[in-house]
Formats: structure tokens, C-alpha cells, sequence
């Protein structure tokens, strides 16, 4: 029996109510994903190189890979444990139990506004480019092709924010969806930063965050299954615990802080964390501009 580090507060609810069965849908080296046959959501197990998440548990390894745990085994819950065929029985009993909760807007923009601007630059000099952020370097054609498509649909959506056209902007959000690089395509990543602006309350948006839920209504086709739960969780406002840090810092940090957070978002995955950090970066921008802050 291994100790589960930490978890998301519903996902230990639901081991402890034994409301959960399911089969492991995809494993990675630091992260094995179970799909849940009561609610048909994903659920993640993952190392203690990881941070928090939504529908995650922490457990006390380096690698997930190096477990034995196959696609397809089956999972189960018994005795408050959550039990992975012969190969992983995990006990929740000691488990520090997270839960997701995006900061609220601030009332005085006073830093807020300083720390989006050094974010911007910090991202333009050492972000990942391939994704939301065009290469320097040369690139073959269908990249070029790829960088341009999500630079246009990325201004398209913006533009519309900006001028508050929120069902005009639906289709251009929607368009990003699958769209670039990656095993989360950069455009759902970019989508999840910018939908976690949208649930920060008292922000000039938070009355209009229905607009998470329209585009998510088009995605589950588009894109796969590890990203659309990752964009529908994001809809909702539940996003990994390096964001939430992250918004933190921008809204109360100093200059320090704030590169420190934003260090850790950016090293998720490939460009990911970088296609995140645009996509805050770009939803704080348009939300100070349309309250007439900026």
C-alpha cells in the first residue's frame, strides 16, 4: 500500500465514498491518466515531480513508467484505497487535500499592470517557441504555415474580446482548438490560460465566463481526450496549482516572485507551460484595456 502525498479535493471525495471505477486510459513517464466509467472524466495519478492538479493525486515517485501499470488495466476502489489490478494499491489517509481556487481580480490594478508587462517581456526572451510564440529561427513550411494560423485566429479572438463581442469571439476561440504542436496542441493550451482569466472574480470578464462553457460546447471532437479535460476544467476555473501560484504573483508579487512562478509554468511540457502563459498574459491585457485601465 503506497500513501497518496497530496490530491484534489473531489477526486479523494470520490475514492472515499467508493464512488469510483474505471480503466487506465494512457500512462506517461511521470503520469498515468484513469477514465472514469461513473462521469466518463479523466483522472490522474502523478509523481512527486508534479504539481497539483484537478482530478490528481500526488504519490511518492519519480516515474509512473517504471510501475508495471498498463492501458486498459482496470481500476477499482476498496476500503477508502484506490487499486490498480495487482501493480498499485494507493491509501488516501494521509493525504493533503488541495483544492483549485483562482485569486480574485484585484481592486487596485496598480501591480497587476507592471507584472503582465514584465511577464510579456520575460516570456518573449525566455519562453518556448513552436507553439503560441512564432520561432526566431527558420522553419519549414507546414511550421511557418502552422505559427501563422495560430498568430492570425489568436488576433481574430482578441480583437473581438477587446471590443466585448463575446459571440463573435466564440468561433475564433473555437478555431484554435487541436490547433499546433504537442500532446495538449498549443491553441487548447493558450485557451486554458486565457480561460482561467475569465473565472477570476471581480475581473472586468467574470460576468461573461458563459463563454468558457459555449466553446467548450464545440471541443470534444477537436482536440483529444488529456486536452479537452484540461480545457474543461480550465472552464470551469480549476487549473494546476503552478498557475494558480503564478496569478498570484502577478497580482501581489514582486519581481522575483513573479520569474520564480513563472519559471515553473514554463517548464510544462514541451511549449505548453509557455502557450499557458500567453494565454494569461493575453486574457489580463484585454481585460485591462476593456476596463478602461491599460
Amino acid at each position: 500500500m503506497r500513501e497518496t502525498i497530496s490530491g484534489d479535493v473531489e477526486f479523494i471525495q470520490r475514492i472515499t465514498h467508493s464512488s469510483f471505477s474505471g480503466f487506465v486510459h494512457s500512462t506517461f513517464n511521470r503520469t498515468l491518466n484513469i477514465q472514469c466509467l461513473e462521469n466518463d472524466e479523466l483522472y490522474t495519478i502523478a509523481s512527486r515531480k508534479i504539481d497539483n492538479g484537478p482530478n490528481t493525486l500526488i504519490i511518492d515517485v519519480e516515474y509512473i513508467n517504471l510501475m508495471g501499470i498498463e492501458v486498459n488495466d482496470k481500476v477499482t476502489v476498496e476500503n477508502q484505497a484506490l487499486i490498480i489490478e495487482n501493480k498499485l494499491a494507493l491509501s488516501i489517509n494521509k493525504a493533503v487535500k488541495w483544492e483549485s481556487m483562482i485569486p480574485t481580480y484585484p481592486n487596485n490594478i496598480e501591480i497587476l499592470t507592471r507584472n503582465v508587462k514584465r511577464m510579456k517581456e520575460y516570456i518573449d526572451s525566455y519562453g518556448k517557441a513552436g507553439g503560441m510564440k512564432r520561432p526566431m529561427a527558420a522553419q519549414g513550411p507546414f511550421e511557418a504555415e502552422m505559427s501563422k494560423m495560430l498568430e492570425k485566429r489568436k488576433n481574430l479572438l482578441l480583437n473581438e474580446l477587446e471590443n466585448n463581442h463575446m459571440s463573435l469571439a466564440i468561433p475564433h476561440a473555437v478555431s484554435l482548438i487541436g490547433l499546433g504542436p504537442g500532446l495538449t496542441p498549443s491553441g487548447d493550451d493558450f485557451l486554458t490560460g486565457l480561460f482561467t482569466v475569465f473565472n477570476m472574480k471581480n475581473s472586468p470578464f467574470y460576468a461573461q465566463r458563459s463563454f468558457c462553457e459555449d466553446v467548450l460546447k464545440h471541443a470534444k471532437t477537436l482536440t483529444n481526450d488529456i486536452s479537452y479535460m484540461a480545457l474543461k476544467k480550465a472552464a470551469t476555473g480549476k487549473v494546476r496549482e503552478s498557475i494558480i501560484n503564478l496569478i498570484e504573483s502577478l497580482i501581489a508579487g514582486n519581481e522575483e516572485d513573479l520569474f520564480l512562478s513563472l519559471n515553473k509554468v514554463l517548464s510544462i511540457g514541451s511549449s505548453s507551460g509557455t502557450d499557458i502563459s500567453l494565454g494569461l498574459v493575453c486574457g489580463l491585457e484585454t481585460k485591462l484595456k476593456a476596463g478602461g485601465k491599460l
